[in-house]
């Protein structure tokens, strides 16, 4: 793990603000991807190793928790620049065609990060990790099999870095089921440490009332990491902490005006700066994706811009869009710790339900408008167009 974290792959992320833009408005919020990614790899390996310590007969090996560590260590070696603002907002402007994220790049960059560091990386070889485990962390980094594959029928297993019935480890770094995984739990108490809120989910007390349960779905019956009844609450406030967080923070509509203004200045610079790549190859901002010897240059340090404001529709939700992602996740009771139950919204006695809050909030957000208009003295309607002054960017 130690010889992971010291290649410059990693070490890169010391230079990729975790929040973006939101820096400038937090000045507290100074935390970067590295730290982050630490966290991540600690959560993941206590979780399965609380697991096998509770279920014996589930049979976690070293090996397979040392893979969980290491994919919740590079997870996010793919985030370009401020973060999601460089997936999210920059890249769908530049690359408009191309589908993209940064999970992609993630594990492109873990693959070039094996090839140029295989004389120092003594540790994974003496670990005795094969090329199965390979594909299970990179599995494990996307949070989805590495290719679609023709599924024959249903009951076809997609992934190929371990077989089904160690299904449950697939939903520890990046868990598609439900969206209940240790990435949420750093960032969530890093984010809210940082940027002075209160975080009422605990994910240590979580860690200690899961059980893994067959649970069948669609005629299949899997092992899912399922949750004692008395914890609905508790998950409740994992989704109600990331709604307050999106509100209050990542949302928050000075920090979207920055990131716009970012957002604009890397669009103006995407076909004036270039980064070598292999075989003395130059590549724009957008391109740099398309090799990783070239996309390690970027990070979240540039230049003087000057910048353009703009309008922005914001989507906030509880991470699956109008769905309700407790329904995804399976609870069991004291009295049978190996039976999986769904608990509805409406059978949870809690102070905050969110069956009182809407699921899915559009909000529009007037990105320094009446400033603007103050400063410009221009029509309203036009605001959005104005330039306004030189910013730099750390």
């Amino acid at each position: 793990m130690v010889q992971i974290i010291d290649t410059p792959q990693f070490q890169r992320l010391r230079y990729i603000k975790q929040l973006g833009g939101g820096y400038f408005v937090y000045p507290g919020a100074s935390h970067n991807r590295f730290e982050h990614s630490i966290g991540v790899a600690y959560l993941a390996g206590l979780q399965a190793r609380t697991l096998r310590e509770n279920q014996p007969e589930l049979n976690i090996t070293d090996k397979d928790i040392l893979c969980v560590e290491i994919a919740g260590l590079c997870h996010d070696l793919g985030h370009g620049p401020f973060s999601h603002l460089f997936d999210q907002m920059f890249m769908p402007q530049a690359c408009a065609n191309e589908k993209w994220k940064h999970e992609d790049a993630s594990v492109e960059m873990f693959e070039y990060l094996l090839e140029k560091n295989k004389e120092h990386l003594t540790e994974m070889e003496n670990s005795g990790l094969e090329d199965n485990d390979l594909v299970f962390i990179k599995e494990l980094i996307l949070g989805e099999p590495l290719r679609e594959e023709s599924v024959e029928s249903p009951s076809d297993w997609p992934y190929k870095g371990r077989e089904e019935d160690k299904s449950f480890l697939y939903e520890i770094v990046s868990n598609k089921q439900n969206g209940i995984d240790v990435d949420k739990f750093d960032y969530f108490a890093r984010d809210c440490h940082h940027l002075g809120l209160k975080n009422n989910f605990d994910h240590m007390r979580y860690f200690k009332f899961t059980r893994v349960i067959g649970v069948e779905k669609n005629k299949l019956k899997r092992k899912h990491i399922c949750s004692r009844d008395k914890e609905a609450g508790n998950l409740y406030d994992l989704f109600h902490t990331r709604n307050r967080l999106h509100r209050r923070a990542y949302q928050h509509k000075v920090t979207k005006n920055v990131e716009i203004m970012i957002k604009d200045a890397l669009l103006k610079a995407n076909n004036q700066i270039q980064f070598e790549g292999k075989n003395e190859k130059f590549y724009t901002l957008s391109d740099a994706k398309d090799d990783m010897e070239a996309y390690i240059q970027l990070t979240g340090q540039g230049p003087n811009f000057q910048l353009i404001s703009d309008f922005q529709l914001i989507v906030m939700d509880y991470g699956m869009k109008e769905k309700n992602l407790i329904n995804n996740v399976r609870f069991y009771c004291k009295n049978d710790p190996n039976e999986a139950i769904q608990i509805r919204k409406n059978q949870v006695g809690y102070r905050t339900k969110l069956s009182e809050i809407a699921f899915t909030i559009h909000i529009l957000q007037e990105f320094l408008l009446k400033r603007l208009t103050e400063v410009c003295n221009v029509h309203h309607e036009l605001a959005s167009t104005v330039r306004l002054q030189e910013i730099t960017l750390y």
